[in-house]
């Protein structure tokens, strides 16, 4: 009985042992959570910076659409001003202009013109000479009536030495001292700087100028001439018509030939 108690009073003992070691040696107190660890403190430089945390979303639930952000006026302003502001036109190309001299010189020739104007827009033919008649000549531009004209040759044979330039139709050349077609009476008068003569209204319906009277179109730079065909203005009474019309001359200031406001129908630069 007695060995019995003391072999359990011997593993009680044993059992307890640990017991009092713990109280005797408690272990060390562990770290406060919010203390940082020593790294966190001194960050490392070589280690990359956290990233942000990005909100996070429900893919089951559909999100929120902004609004389109509408331009600012003072972004869309310019643009509007871009718009309304005209355009601007591209610069029409000068006029072809007769001169005496260059290629519309005396001694000038068919090929001259050719490589002035391009032989590609250059042709030999017939065209309208007086009462009906047919005559040849270079024609620069014969497909184009705006730029259409007509150079006739003394020697026709060789296509060369100036005998007369036409400016005719709708033709837009201009001739010596600004002269082209449509240009009314009174305007060649003060081109020339004193009333001229002329004949009066043919059958074809013109009147050719027949003097210049000493004027400034009496002499022209490169010596050549210069004469004028006119036409009445088709508004004008057959009463007003008839007073110019038939055989005899008048002067540029008549009364009856101003009544049927003249313009200017052909223009011919001779030699």
């Amino acid at each position: 009985m007695s060995i019995r108690l003391d072999v359990i009073l011997a593993a009680a003992m044993v059992a307890a042992l640990p017991g009092v070691a713990a109280a005797q040696f408690p272990p060390p107190p562990a770290p406060p959570r919010s203390a940082p660890a020593v790294q966190d403190r001194w960050p490392d430089p070589t280690r990359p910076a956290a990233e942000p945390l990005q909100p996070q979303t429900d893919p089951a639930r559909p999100q929120a659409q902004r609004p389109a952000r509408r331009p600012s006026a003072a972004e869309t302003k310019p643009e509007q001003d871009l718009e309304a502001r005209p355009r601007a036109r591209p610069a029409a190309p000068p006029p072809n202009v007769v001169a005496c001299n260059g290629v519309f010189a005396k001694d000038s020739g068919h090929l001259k013109l050719a490589i002035k104007y391009d032989a590609r827009n250059i042709t030999y033919g017939e065209v309208d000479g007086p009462d009906g008649s047919k005559l040849n000549a270079s024609i620069i531009y014969p497909n184009d009536p705006r730029r259409r004209l007509e150079v006739l040759w003394h020697n026709e044979a060789a296509r060369s030495d100036t005998q007369l330039i036409a400016i005719n139709g709708r033709s837009q050349w201009v001739a010596p001292r600004g002269l082209k077609l449509g240009l009314p009476i009174t305007t060649i008068e003060k081109a020339n700087g004193r009333p001229f003569k002329l004949s009066k209204f043919g059958a074809d319906g013109g009147a050719s100028v027949l003097g210049w009277e000493g004027g400034a179109l009496s002499t022209l730079p490169g010596g050549c001439k210069v004469g004028i065909r006119l036409i009445a203005d088709q508004k004008a009474s057959e009463e007003a018509r008839n007073a110019v019309n038939g055989d005899g001359e008048l002067l540029s200031n008549d009364a009856s030939l101003r009544a049927v406001k003249p313009t200017v129908a052909e223009i011919l630069i001779g030699y």
